[in-house]
């Protein structure tokens, strides 16, 4: 997974490194919980990108109705009340629709525990590994999972962020995302910046095509800057 990881990174040029989630029943042997419950389930992503390795467990995701949601965590009373508040305020917004509401995706099984980890880290196998980069970037790599038939119906995923974890997961395909308010909020993402999130066991057929993609790119952009000039001179 490192050098994959690495090499994932180093095609793209990612300023931050590729994410990995994984879902099980307890928690893996050596793994270590979070200290500390975070303000919203995204921010989880934030912990990992700068090197941390632990896991979750459901009440870590309580202080995020709409996260707790998308991972298939029941929450408990007072919690649901705040969701449907939460909702009910989206809604009064306009910022939701209510068809909208049952068609986020979200996690079928039970939650247990979750694993997050920078890729190149990852304690054991994951189910899902994210990309956080430019558009140009997720342009690459949207290319390359084209190039290997998991890139889907072309979809982009908005609100919520987390959503496209479970997407990514049931459909078996790339899932890109623009991001919501709360996700670039809590995980400090720059307004240029978007997301990937990629079935964990196809990746190794996306690095070795990203590396044909790339190399193409560079050369059809050397073709085009030459033409360019070439026509306006």
């Amino acid at each position: 997974m490192s050098d994959e990881s690495n090499r994932l990174e180093e095609l793209l040029g990612l300023k931050r490194p590729p994410l990995a989630i994984s879902f099980h029943d307890a928690p893996p042997k050596g793994v270590a919980r979070i200290e500390a419950v975070a303000p919203a389930g995204c921010n989880y992503w934030k912990l990992a990108a700068e090197g941390r390795v632990f896991y979750t467990e459901a009440s870590d995701h309580y202080n995020c109705p709409v996260g707790a949601y998308t991972h298939g965590i029941e929450l408990p009373t007072e919690r649901k009340e705040e969701l449907d508040g939460l909702m009910g305020m989206m809604l009064e917004l306009e910022y939701l629709q209510e068809e909208e509401i049952t068609m986020i995706p979200r996690h079928a099984e039970s939650f247990g525990v979750a694993v997050y980890a920078p890729w190149s880290l990852a304690p054991c196998e994951p189910h899902v590994v994210i990309v956080q980069g430019n558009a140009k970037q997720i342009m690459l790599l949207w290319e390359a999972a084209r190039g290997v038939g998991i890139h889907g119906d072309g979809e982009t995923m908005g609100r919520p962020t987390c959503a496209m974890i479970p997407a990514a997961r049931q459909r078996g395909q790339l899932m890109t995302s623009l991001g919501c308010i709360g996700n670039r909020v809590y995980n400090e993402l720059a307004d240029d910046q978007l997301y990937a999130a990629l079935p964990a066991d196809r990746m190794a057929e996306v690095i070795k095509h990203l590396e044909t993609v790339v190399e193409a790119n560079r050369q059809l952009e050397r073709f085009h800057r030459e033409r360019l000039d070439s026509v306006s001179s």
